[in-house]
């Protein structure tokens, strides 16, 4: 362990572990801005290649699979080779895909499964790649933010979602309309590469590593922790055995399948509806698309300090199921008030705010596994994340199913049904458990 100089003693703490949390919300920007591009480039691939709203839902669909599927090994690649190198390499390989996808009519793939599974294909690979990106980020949370922050902590990256979407839609919508569809992957690839090296060449995976961070900011970090490095037999303690058979988990997994669904119809379907149901413009859609991630950027950190904030006051199981309450009760009602306006300003603002108290409730889930599992936390956030996304996954599809077959407004109520059950999922979760405390 490299200590800090004696010339960085200062009584005044240093301020590193801030900067890496705004490395990390630039990060989740990143993911989103790649994760939302399709999306807002949907209606000219559909237009080029005729590609229907089913077929189009199955391609959105696919990037969420492989993001699924990429979520508890990539939790346990951060574990063996650090949060630092895994992010980087994440960050190239879908940067690259990402860039591939203006391609992927062009790729030999397109000759053996046809262009819908071309582009399904390239967003599958995506999806793997930003699968390591929020559970590495939850371990960097865990390593870098003292125990009474890490509501805060985690609402910093978490805001990055509501960052990239924000800037996604009206970025995305202005390049297409200057350039054209393909330009704006080629620009989101090279994006990437430019943060892949900030992130390497700035971050270290524990905080004595960083030559920036004095004695004053360690102990501040460290302050109120478990312990400041996990013993031999919590080392290997957590297991998927014990993760999977603990009903605390169990809830937080099945929780937050639940409010994927819904978080997704945001991610994948929201700019569409707009152009589409709303009969918007590309541009007054790349405008108003970006209100729910505003709101999710407003949102978010406000989540994260109420959320610290119950703890402190209720205790940590009491504290965490009020925040995640609060904000999955409000989301809930502005998706069912919002998909029954007529009028498109105050329908549009409406869904926004539930997409912005979606945020506020999210950073509950994640600041509980750092609760559950302080060590280990990057297997549990990539295991809940991965409940997240197959609802995720399964989202755009059956949204459009339900849109075609019954109309949008079911579409949106459904959506809201699922978040209120996501909602009663948090009476089995005890954010007071230590898993690796009932190992020894």
């Amino acid at each position: 362990m490299n200590l800090p100089d004696a010339g960085s003693r200062s009584s005044h703490p240093s301020h590193v572990r801030w900067r890496v949390m705004a490395l990390l919300l630039v990060v989740t920007a990143l993911t989103f801005l790649d994760r939302l591009n399709l999306s807002i480039a949907g209606k000219f691939i559909q237009d080029e290649f005729h590609i229907g709203t089913q077929s189009m839902g199955w391609i959105l669909s696919a990037f969420v699979l492989g993001y699924a599927l990429f979520q508890v090994p990539a939790g346990w690649l951060g574990e063996k080779y650090g949060p630092r190198s895994v992010v980087t390499v994440a960050i190239l390989w879908w940067s690259l895909f990402s860039a591939a996808t203006a391609i992927a009519p062009r790729l030999p793939l397109r000759h053996w499964f046809g262009t819908a599974w071309s582009f399904a294909l390239v967003r599958f690979a995506i999806g793997l790649g930003e699968g390591a990106a929020f559970p590495n980020a939850n371990k960097i949370v865990a390593s870098w933010m003292g125990a009474a922050h890490r509501g805060v902590g985690n609402s910093i990256f978490l805001a990055g979602i509501g960052l990239g979407g924000t800037t996604a839609p009206m970025a995305i919508a202005w390049t297409m309309n200057r350039w054209g569809w393909r330009m704006s992957f080629y620009l989101c690839g090279a994006l990437g590469v430019f943060i892949a090296a900030a992130w390497h060449f700035y971050v270290t995976d524990n905080p004595a590593d960083h030559p920036g961070v004095n004695a004053a900011e360690l102990a501040r970090i460290q302050a109120g922790s478990e312990s400041t490095a996990p013993s031999s037999t919590t080392s290997t303690s957590i297991s998927l055995v014990r993760l999977f058979s603990n009903s605390s988990v169990a809830g937080l997994v099945l929780s937050f399948t639940l409010v994927g669904y819904a978080s997704y119809l945001y991610y994948t379907w929201f700019y569409l509806y707009l152009l589409q149901v709303r009969h918007l413009s590309v541009m007054q859609g790349g405008a108003w698309g970006s209100t729910p991630f505003l709101a999710m950027m407003l949102m978010t950190p406000l989540g994260g300090w109420v959320s610290d904030a119950s703890v402190v006051r209720f205790g940590r199981r009491r504290g965490r199921r009020f925040a995640a309450w609060v904000g999955l009760g409000l989301a809930s009602t502005f998706l069912l008030l919002g998909s029954h306006v007529e009028g498109n300003s105050p329908a549009i603002v409406l869904l926004a705010m539930g997409g912005g108290f979606l945020g506020f409730a999210n950073t509950s889930w994640w600041a509980a596994c750092i609760d559950l599992a302080p060590h280990h936390s990057g297997p549990l956030a990539g295991l809940m994340n991965m409940g997240g996304n197959l609802g995720g996954w399964i989202s755009p599809v059956l949204t459009a199913y339900i849109a075609t077959r019954f109309g949008w407004s079911s579409a949106l109520d459904f959506a809201a049904v699922t978040t209120l059950l996501a909602g009663v999922a948090w009476f089995m979760v005890d954010a007071d458990i230590n898993l690796e405390a009932q190992a020894c």
